[in-house]
């Protein structure tokens, strides 16, 4: 009887000695992201996921008990890893895009981390004048831009990366450059040396809409982190306005 008792008393104890470990062990999670240089809204730099998107996950991930491991994948691939159930999130992401493709499956979307602006980016002197020739990155789809490109007014050069692309808009060998416009704001002030160099024409095509958080998986996780952006949103606003990550909504207006 006491070896019974004794060995009893070392099984409940492993139990709890494994529950205290559980409960003291954060969530993990899987975030999918692009491996791009999308900065200032979200980049990997040396093998580091960064920029606003790193820095606004994380804050919710500390103060949440949450450990978010980021895996940077090729924008198609990290489409199908997502789609087909293999990651916890993916970001960035929206109910628009690839729309087909989401048919069918419940997908839980957050609340919106921040607006972006697709526009068509013109040297100063080029403001409202026609485009005949558009650069965009390659593997990026012009959307706005697609009636006029498939009737043959407009014809599409793709560059290898943001870079390339606004050096080719600044030289004038292209007309225009349809890209992100915060993400060619940093070019032209942190990496060219040229601010203002090329600026958003409101009268060409562009698209503003969101980056939003998604999951196949976890929709109470999502509604954790919206409730958390309501609750710390003074502190999002100077989160958004230190990385610039909104630049292009004014010049909408």
């Amino acid at each position: 009887m006491r070896g019974r008792r004794r060995l009893g008393g070392v099984v409940l104890g492993l139990v709890l000695l494994v529950a205290g470990a559980t409960a003291g062990r954060a969530e993990a999670y899987t975030v999918g992201v692009e491996n791009l240089d999308y900065l200032p809204a979200y980049g990997v730099r040396d093998g580091a996921y960064a920029g606003y998107a790193r820095d606004l996950l994380d804050a919710f991930a500390a103060a949440e008990g949450i450990d978010f491991d980021y895996r940077p994948l090729p924008v198609p691939r990290l489409y199908a890893t997502f789609l087909a159930g293999q990651l916890d999130f993916k970001f960035p992401d929206n109910a628009n895009w690839a729309a087909a493709r989401r048919e069918g499956l419940s997908i839980a979307y957050s609340a919106p981390l921040a607006r972006y602006v697709d526009a068509t980016l013109v040297r100063p002197e080029r403001r409202g004048q026609p485009v005949a020739t558009l650069g965009t990155v390659s593997g990026f789809t012009p959307w706005a831009w697609m009636a006029r490109i498939q009737s043959g007014q407009v014809r599409v050069l793709e560059n290898a990366n943001f870079t390339a692309l606004v050096r080719q808009a600044l030289a004038g060998r292209i007309d225009a450059a349809y890209a992100n416009v915060s993400v060619v704001n940093r070019q032209l002030d942190q990496v060219l040396g040229d601010p203002g160099g090329l600026v958003l024409d409101p009268g060409q095509p562009h698209d503003a809409s969101a980056y939003h958080l998604s999951t196949l998986h976890h929709p109470e996780v999502v509604g954790r982190l919206d409730t958390w952006m309501l609750a710390n949103a003074d502190w999002v606003a100077q989160l958004k306005q230190r990385h610039a990550v909104e630049k292009g909504f004014d010049d909408l207006d």
